[in-house]
């Protein structure tokens, strides 16, 4: 009985966690569009955006991150899953989509002082990795098949290239509008 509760814990917080992503790397590519404005705009929009990068981070994303971490863990324990050979394959990419939170919290760090070392479309790339980690996560919890490994990795690598030639196809017809 816990488990299904444990288990709806989990989901709700994977997708806060992941809300928390995908909104607040769209959050660093406004702020360094600000970036480029005049004063006093580009003044008022960065300590703007400093702010609401903050609460977003240790609001939402940050306690999503550890609820779904926990909730996950107990789930993979209760259950015996560390056994399986699909959990290990899934935990490869829950350590890679902890590495990417981390990163993005640089970047937010980086950003609140002022410092830009990426460019709007740099992250707007970097925005479509949480998105593959997404996509393979899921992929991997709902096949847990050996034998689809393989179409399951090549369809990765065409998701990939799909979301990244989008981003690239929106920035040419953003530039020339």
């Amino acid at each position: 009985m816990w488990y299904l509760y444990i288990k709806s814990v989990h989901i709700i917080f994977v997708v806060s966690w992941m809300a928390g992503l995908f909104y607040g790397v769209r959050l660093f590519i406004y702020h360094t569009e600000a970036n480029d404005k005049p004063e006093p705009d580009r003044g008022i929009l960065t300590k703007q955006f400093a702010i609401i990068e903050k609460r977003l981070w240790y609001i939402i994303a940050t306690p999503a991150m550890v609820l779904t971490v926990l909730s996950g863990l107990y789930m993979m324990i209760a259950m015996a899953w560390y056994k399986q050979p699909w959990m290990m394959v899934k935990l490869g990419f829950v350590v890679g989509l902890l590495g990417y939170h981390f990163i993005c919290q640089k970047i937010m760090n980086q950003l609140a002082s002022g410092t830009y070392k990426w460019t709007s479309t740099q992250l707007r790339i970097w925005n479509e990795v949480a998105t593959i980690f997404l996509v393979a996560i899921v992929f991997t919890v709902i096949l847990k098949s050996a034998v689809n490994w393989i179409y399951g990795v090549l369809g990765l690598i065409l998701f990939a290239v799909v979301i990244m030639s989008a981003v690239k196809i929106y920035k040419y017809y953003r530039t020339k509008a």
